[in-house]
């Protein structure tokens, strides 16, 4: 194989390569003031290969609690080599469960001839108020925690039901990756990326094997497109949904 053919596989395995919006806090519980600031982080990035795509400034981020939303107007841009991501702070002051978001500017994939844009979401719960997890953010699709979506151990099952414009998405596959900070190598390409479906109720499930932040991304075409040089793409839209979990100590 000529340097050429080796430069067109490499690439081809990149574009298939699974995309990722990602929202992460440094604490997925709160359990006492010194935990109560939480920074979230939010990345574009393929998380088992721990490669970074370049993350516009989100359309909108902010957090659902109580019923309400707040939008965040104090993203910090931060960098890793060239690509871009972003940062953010905030003070939890009372019990509750705090479901942190990111709508992003829509990403061109030229490789898919696709606009992706994956509504991305994580969620907090502060002290013990576990109360409101399963509650809808009312975004245009997302991830419906079906099992509490925090206080996980690993090898504990998550189950969600994915919402697409309000009304569940069924037979929606979910890509599932998790967030390898330990540099793990998997057996092939195909361990990469886990794949479940969704069932007629828009409902799926998967075992988490390692401890760790888990990403389940359920992807489907957009009824918008984006216009681009003068012709048209179609919108990958993905609910997503970031859980951990964790060890007994």
């Amino acid at each position: 194989m000529n340097l050429k053919s080796l430069f067109v596989v490499a690439g081809a395995a990149c574009a298939a390569w699974a995309h990722f919006g990602v929202v992460i806090p440094s604490n997925s519980t709160i359990d006492d003031q010194e935990q109560a600031k939480e920074i979230i982080t939010y990345k574009f990035t393929h998380p088992f290969e721990g490669v970074m795509m370049n993350l516009d400034k989100p359309v909108e981020a902010g957090v659902f609690t109580n019923s309400k939303k707040e939008i965040f107007s104090n993203l910090i841009e931060k960098k890793d080599g060239k690509m871009s991501y972003y940062e953010t702070s905030y003070s939890i002051k009372e019990p509750g469960v705090y479901q942190f978001y990111m709508d992003p500017k829509p990403y061109f994939e030229p490789a898919e001839g696709v606009f992706i844009r994956h509504i991305t979401k994580t969620i907090v719960d502060a002290y013990g108020y576990n109360d409101g997890w399963d509650e809808p953010v009312g975004l245009k699709t997302e991830i419906i925690p079906l099992t509490r979506p925090y206080g996980l151990y690993k090898g504990n099952i998550f189950s969600g039901k994915v919402l697409y414009k309000g009304k569940p998405a069924k037979n929606t596959i979910v890509e599932i990756e998790y967030l390898n900070t330990k540099g793990l190598k998997a057996p092939g390409d195909d361990y990469i990326t886990q794949e479940v479906k969704t069932n007629e109720l828009g409902e799926f499930s998967f075992a988490m094997p390692l401890a760790g932040w888990w990403g389940f991304s359920a992807l489907n075409e957009d009824d918008e497109k984006i216009k681009k040089d003068g012709k048209e793409y179609p919108v990958e839209i993905g609910a997503v949904i970031w859980v951990e979990t964790k060890d007994y100590e």
